[in-house]
């Protein structure tokens, strides 16, 4: 099968992004068969906003918490993020 660059628009800020041959060569031997939906930055930045979130609530378990302000409030101390909650769009 041959493989020709796409130009995808990315759902979160509209970038334009390029899906090149090569890399669709790469999905396809993976078995993949979905075109990414996001640009290499917005996926980087959703992952580590989930990483984040999931480091909170490990942190808000181990000491015992399960209520929502607590998990918030160690999430804003341990990324030094501002208040909460952040609508960041993702």
């Amino acid at each position: 099968m041959s493989f020709s660059d796409k130009y995808i628009l990315c759902p979160d800020y509209g970038h334009a992004f390029t899906f090149t041959a090569g890399e669709q060569e790469f999905y396809a031997s993976k078995g993949f068969t979905n075109d990414p939906e996001r640009c290499p930055r917005c996926l980087q930045s959703k992952k580590q906003q989930c990483t984040a979130v999931h480091i909170a609530a490990g942190i808000a378990t181990a000491a015992g918490s399960n209520s929502v302000e607590n998990t918030s409030q160690i999430l804003n101390t341990y990324i030094g993020w501002g208040t909460w909650p952040m609508h960041v769009p993702i």
